[in-house]
């Protein structure tokens, strides 16, 4: 897997709309600072040059998912705030009663947490035999854990059997395949961490029906 810094080293990586540049460049200095880190040392922690975090904070270059990430992780803060965002006040907790299921390619999701943040919690029920053969790469990180039946992950060249209580914690940029093993097919906790922004039209990743 490439360095955060070597990705997207084009003028802007697609998906991510080169009007959002200035409002994200001039966050990333403003909390940087707030975080009493100098150039050198968010750029360290983040795994970048500090020329490039330097390019980022001034607009020169558009950051990635990754970098968007790793940078909210280092600066205490979320990826809503380093682009600008100001989010409403939302209730903390999702009642079951809320919970409107969307079907999608054989698979059911129902939204397990609020909208708008920069991750995604969902509750997924998978069937038996359903997009078993779609192999998965995008940007971001997935977190899953086995309610229900049993999980068939292949991770890369890897595979694994998941039974219920079981969890897996991975880079989504490795290829990633999900199949329910058993006819009664397989429920699923999972979160995600896919930009979806209403500034912009911003949306680094694939739409519920590619997911996850």
């Amino acid at each position: 897997m490439s360095s955060p810094e070597s990705e997207h080293t084009a003028p802007g990586p697609p998906g991510l709309a080169a009007q959002a540049v200035p409002l994200v460049a001039p966050q990333l200095r403003a909390l940087r600072r707030r975080a009493s880190l100098t150039l050198e040392a968010a750029a360290r922690a983040a795994g970048l040059s500090p020329a490039h975090l330097s390019r980022l904070e001034t607009g020169q270059r558009q950051p990635s998912l990754p970098m968007l990430l790793g940078l909210a992780r280092i600066y205490g803060t979320t990826v809503s705030e380093l682009l600008g965002e100001t989010v409403a006040d939302q209730d903390a907790v999702v009642r079951a009663a809320d919970m409107e299921p969307t079907a999608a390619g054989g698979w059911t999701y129902w939204p397990a947490g609020a909208p708008g943040r920069g991750m995604q919690a969902l509750r997924v029920r998978v069937p038996y035999g359903s997009q078993g053969d779609i192999v998965r790469v995008h940007p971001g990180e997935e977190w899953l854990y086995v309610l229900e039946g049993r999980l068939r992950l292949r991770l890369g060249d890897t595979t694994h059997l998941l039974a219920a209580g079981d969890s897996a914690h991975f880079d989504s940029l490795t290829p990633h395949r999900i199949v329910a093993e058993d006819r009664g097919g397989v429920e699923l906790l999972f979160v995600h961490t896919l930009l979806q922004s209403p500034t912009a039209a911003l949306c680094l990743g694939p739409v519920i029906g590619d997911m996850p």
